[in-house]
């Protein structure tokens, strides 16, 4: 940076900003409502649920969570490789809805079982992308029967109790 000719230009790097796609949505669909992005490593999933299922109760609004994370270019693959891209987007409600999942009761613990999936192809995938740590709590939500999972959430687990509605 320090030679003549090397100028960083903001729209190199404008779309690597953690809160790049919440700004951007933000601006597309007019909305003014508070977005927060937030990043824990492989708790990221975990650490996201808590603080909207946090926004919920304290401020007894709905809360969209959405999840993502996609390959990464280097250097920064080097340090956390994404082995696939992966997304996915929860409603949280203060009071059940008029079609209601499932109903979430969440706590924390220091219980250190992570919950995984049956099929090797599924779990490589939870494993290989921060986000797709969402994959067990989006199997037991459309299992329609009550389960009990674990999420990493690093020293601690994030408890997510499933019931049907």
């Amino acid at each position: 940076l320090a030679q003549p000719g090397h100028e960083v230009s903001p729209t190199r790097f404008h779309n690597s900003v953690h809160n790049a796609a919440a700004g951007y949505w933000n601006i597309a669909t007019g909305a003014r409502t508070p977005a927060n992005s937030l990043a824990a490593f492989d708790a990221s999933f975990a650490a996201g649920l808590l603080e909207a299922a946090v926004q919920v109760a304290a401020e007894n609004i709905p809360v969209l969570l959405v999840a993502f994370d996609l390959p990464f270019p280097a250097p920064l693959d080097a340090v956390r490789t994404i082995t696939a891209p992966f997304a996915a987007a929860l409603l949280l409600t203060p009071q059940a809805t008029a079609t209601p999942l499932a109903c979430l009761r969440i706590s924390l613990d220091t219980e250190q079982a992570d919950s995984a999936m049956e099929r090797a192809e599924i779990e490589a995938l939870r494993v290989g992308n921060p986000a797709a740590r969402a994959l067990p709590l989006l199997q037991a939500i459309a299992s329609e029967q009550g389960q009990r999972l674990s999420l990493n959430y690093g020293a601690n687990s994030l408890i997510i109790e499933v019931e049907s509605p």
